[in-house]
């Protein structure tokens, strides 16, 4: 499949647009976060793996709802406990804040007894437990987050080793973007950060890297191949945005639709990772050809290359001068 085989879309002057909407989008996503720790003191909303507790995954006998549980729970002195359908019509987690030591018997006694008032013990199955301790958790966090920001910075020292300084700033800034944009409407959508999310997160981060790297292999290129008359950086830029639409497009979609398969019809256990992946898929995509490549532009025009270090190198920096008034 050759799409886009002759595309020459002006990618470069619609960049005001994309700036505007990046602007927006930016402004949501912290926004969400700032109103989510105003109201719960959270930026995110953190799971068990991260704020410590206890999950029981219970399968009820008869028909249930969540509603009738919360009020059980709520007779019971459990206002804190978060209940939500798990899968299936019968099954539900429980999410209690306290950590228990003895995870197995003791969780279920204890779910037994808070919502005695309306079920008895033989009314339901324990199908699973899960238990962290909140010093547990707190380090999670706090390696979480260490691993994001040496991800983004083994990025700089990569790119800025491959190519230069400017293409690894540039690909940090958009890589930034987008985990930016995936935390913000993760935290609109008030989707349960754990673990699995964090890992689903990196892989977000690796995938938009190397979609971005393939945009700047070309853009490399380009710079060595000479300049036809008139043509300027932005041109450049777009001829290269342009000769790897195809794979940018093709890349993201296959990738895409087995993640809609796998969120769709995964269950609930997979349902969340995919979700993350879905929103950087398609945040990623954009953000390689919408902020990567202006990025570049913008940090080449403030930092522009300096004469004698190499001709194609040096007449690029000369055009993007010669050009910058009139382009931008």
């Amino acid at each position: 499949m050759r799409l886009f085989e002759n595309a020459k879309y002006p990618f470069m002057e619609w960049r005001t647009r994309a700036y505007l909407f990046t602007a927006v989008l930016v402004a949501v996503s912290l926004g969400a976060m700032v109103f989510n720790f105003a109201t719960t003191g959270s930026w995110l909303n953190y799971g068990v793996d991260f704020t410590g507790g206890t999950i029981v995954q219970v399968s009820f006998k008869q028909p249930t709802t969540v509603d009738e549980i919360r009020a059980a729970a709520a007779e019971g002195g459990h206002d804190d406990w978060e209940i939500a359908r798990f899968e299936g019509s019968d099954e539900f987690v429980i999410r209690m804040p306290s950590f228990g030591q003895e995870v197995g018997s003791d969780a279920a006694t204890r779910v037994a007894e808070g919502i005695s008032s309306k079920y008895q013990a033989d009314d339901f199955t324990v199908v699973r437990t899960e238990a962290v301790g909140p010093k547990v958790g707190s380090e999670l966090q706090q390696r979480a987050l260490l691993a994001i920001l040496v991800s983004l910075g083994a990025t700089l020292v990569y790119l800025g080793f491959r190519f230069e300084w400017r293409f690894g700033l540039a690909a940090v800034i958009a890589t930034t973007h987008d985990v930016l944009i995936t935390l913000g409407f993760l935290a609109l959508m008030r989707t349960e950060i754990s673990l699995t999310t964090v890992a689903a997160l990196l892989t977000v981060l690796g995938y938009s890297l190397n979609d971005t790297i393939v945009v700047f292999d070309r853009i490399r290129e380009n710079l060595a191949k000479p300049r036809r008359a008139g043509s300027g950086y932005i041109q450049l830029l777009d001829r290269s945005i342009n000769e790897t639409l195809s794979r940018t497009v093709l890349t993201g979609g296959s990738t895409l639709a087995t993640l809609l398969a796998l969120y769709f019809f995964g269950g609930a256990v997979i349902q969340d990772f995919a979700l993350v992946l879905i929103l950087g898929i398609v945040i990623g995509t954009f953000s390689s050809i919408f902020v990567a490549s202006p990025a570049l532009y913008e940090i080449e025009k403030r930092w522009p290359r300096k004469d004698g270090k190499g001709t194609a190198r040096s007449s690029a920096a000369t055009k993007v001068r010669n050009t910058s008034s009139a382009l931008v």
